[in-house]
């Protein structure tokens, strides 16, 4: 009782100053200082949500939109703010109500926030539109995590009533009957075999907020811990697979901003607001509605730990799952073999390359530690820029003469271009040893864009092209040696400016910005890229040194083959088509656990995790929906 007094009452006394304060998407870079008092670190958590609230209720006030959308309404209900007014713009959203996960949430979060508050015609104008507007379920994992969490909550919050007093034509228990199936069904495929949408860079607030919601209004006590422990999966996550809370790859979905600004995207929003690590994006974006109930849930200690408190370096192993093929796969979901390495100076990732998701994959980069990500392109890669109907197919189920023109105008203006950076090819195989990359691409003849591109970041610092073979440069206090085994040309990076819509899609300018492309026009292809501290060396010429003396031999015919020593003494030998060998080991997939770390640990198919970090450890059982807190010897 008495902890609980005083981080409430520094949480209002923090509050009081919001208003006045500088919004932290524009303030100073946050401190990286630990907080070991779980009080403190209670009373900043929420500051943060405070502050969420507070600027999306002051929205309108503060001239920054011309009316109250759904959450500035939500906002200001959770404030108990200008009631009047709250029900007078839900009725007047109502008319025109939305169809699809998208406005479903919002309209649930209005509908919860305002539910002893808004007058009795505004919720029944919500309640009119879940019965006559129909809504497009979506055809993603993250549309089908909302669309059945917010049909749950609904249906729960109007309980016995009939099929005619639905869109969807069913009563509210077999609304709910439905949503709860298909919940646990999901909770089941990722707690054994892998999110599809895993690590995405934008997507995580799509069943963040979700869950959230399901812990602070499902009135099912077991949708209320499913909820919780699902959040806790999920920020376990992205505690591990961040640096100073940006996000790095690989990313099952991400778009053309954020593969590049690693920090531009919602999973800094989230980073901010659990771990304080990390600035927002602008306007906190899609974690207004987040906020509105953050203060229900926080993460535990121990995440917590994982995401702020580092002092070696480690590797972590999970296992994922391709999103659904529908054609011309002998898989359904395809198993994605995702590989993690985080020392203190950067990042690497990747997994074994292939299909994930057909539009928005990001397979493989280094990403490098910087004092403030903001604006910066903190990151290196390469793809094979693959686009083909064939390869929508395998994932969609519409018209193959539509696809490929139509995805450019939903907000992913990049995937039919030559030069792009987001995106995955079932003609590129990819093996990482700790801060080792081999990325072998052999491209068939005819197969549109016969190329690789490799991204150079416009905040590199001495770089060059050696008569080695390897291009070295420096991003921050990290050392990289990139090298690409077919000729290659640079390009400036043109990057997407959206422009004010037109009412016929989003439309976009390319702008020059200040980063590099290379460009290498060979089907037979590769890049070797290897990270280092610029710490474990006496200067850059030291690193460029021990690189060229490192045995490298490869050829491009008939297939792609690298034989190297990587800078950590380990014999990589891979060959495109054949399993990667390590000391003369090949690298055997079928074994790899859920999860295998030393933060992270979870058999295939157990539905139960266990995190840790030192001497704390939590477990997650979804078998037993329990979670069991211990504090290791």
């Amino acid at each position: 009782m008495k902890s609980t007094f005083i981080t409430s009452l520094l949480a209002l006394l923090l509050c009081a100053q919001i208003a006045n304060a500088q919004p932290s998407y524009e303030a100073a870079h946050p401190s990286l200082e630990v907080i070991d008092d779980p009080i403190q670190r209670r009373a900043q958590y929420m500051e943060r949500v405070n502050e969420v609230i507070e600027w999306r209720a002051d929205i309108v006030k503060n001239g920054l939109t011309e009316k109250m959308d759904l959450a500035s309404v939500s906002a200001n209900l959770r404030l108990g703010r200008n009631i009047d007014e709250c029900s007078a713009r839900v009725i007047e959203i109502m008319q025109t109500p939305g169809s699809g996960p998208f406005w479903m949430l919002p309209s649930v979060c209005a509908a919860f926030s305002g539910k002893e508050l808004l007058s009795q015609e505004a919720r029944n104008a919500i309640r009119e539109t879940w019965r006559t507007a129909y809504q497009l379920r979506g055809d993603t994992e993250n549309h089908f995590a909302m669309y059945y969490t917010m049909l749950y909550l609904m249906s729960e919050m109007y309980p016995n009533e009939l099929g005619d007093t639905w869109y969807t034509g069913k009563s509210s228990d077999e609304n709910l009957a439905e949503s709860r199936d298909y919940l646990i069904d999901w909770m089941d495929l990722t707690t054994t075999i892998g999110q599809g949408e895993f690590n995405p860079t934008h997507y995580l607030g799509e069943y963040a907020i979700p869950m959230l919601y399901l812990v602070s209004w499902a009135e099912d006590p077991e949708m209320k811990m499913r909820g919780k422990m699902t959040l806790d999966w999920l920020f376990a996550g992205l505690a591990a697979n961040t640096i100073n809370g940006v996000l790095r790859g690989p990313n099952s979905r991400t778009d053309d901003s954020s593969v590049t600004e690693r920090w531009n995207s919602l999973t800094s929003f989230f980073s901010w607001i659990n771990f304080g690590n990390c600035p927002p994006t602008k306007g906190f974006s899609w974690g207004n509605y987040y906020g509105i109930v953050a203060e229900n849930y926080e993460v535990p200690e121990v995440i917590y730990r994982i995401a702020t408190d580092r002092d070696d370096s480690f590797e972590q192993r999970d296992l994922k799952r391709s999103r659904h093929q529908w054609r011309y796969s002998d898989f359904g979901k395809a198993p994605i073999y995702k590989t993690t390495y985080i020392a203190d100076d950067y990042g690497v990732g990747s997994y074994q390359g292939g299909m994930a998701d057909p539009i928005q994959t990001h397979v493989w980069d280094v990403t490098w530690k910087t004092p403030d990500p903001r604006g910066l392109h903190p990151t290196m890669f390469s793809i094979h820029p693959y686009s083909a109907s064939k390869g929508m197919q395998a994932y969609f189920n519409v018209r193959p003469d539509t696809m490929v023109t139509a995805v450019a105008a939903e907000g992913k203006p990049s995937y039919d271009v030559a030069d792009k950076l987001v995106g995955c090819s079932p003609y590129e195989q990819v093996f990482q040893d700790l801060d080792t990359i081999v990325a072998l691409y052999d491209i068939p003849k005819g197969t549109r864009f016969e190329q690789v591109n490799g991204f150079f970041s416009k905040d590199l610092e001495n770089l060059s092209e050696d008569q080695s073979g390897w291009i070295f440069a420096q991003g921050g206090d990290t050392y990289l040696a990139y090298y690409p085994l077919a000729p290659y040309r640079w390009e400036a990076h043109m990057k997407y400016s959206r422009l004010p819509s037109t009412g016929n899609g989003y439309r976009y300018e390319r702008v020059d910005s200040g980063s590099q492309v290379l460009i290498s026009p060979h089907v037979k292809n590769g890049t070797i890229l290897q990270a280092a501290s610029a710490s474990e060396f006496a200067n850059f010429e030291a690193f460029k040194n021990a690189i060229r003396d490192l045995p490298l031999e490869f050829t491009l015919e008939p297939t792609p083959r690298v034989r190297m020593r990587s800078l950590r003494g380990k014999d990589i030998s891979f060959e495109y088509g054949s399993a990667p060998k390590v000391d003369g080991k090949a690298t055997d997939y079928s074994k790899w656990k859920l999860f295998e770390g030393p933060h992270l640990n979870a058999e295939k198919g157990s539905r139960k995790l266990e995190i840790t970090h030192g001497r704390l450890s939590r477990t997650l059982d979804f078998n037993t929906l329990s979670i069991t807190d211990s504090i290791n010897p």
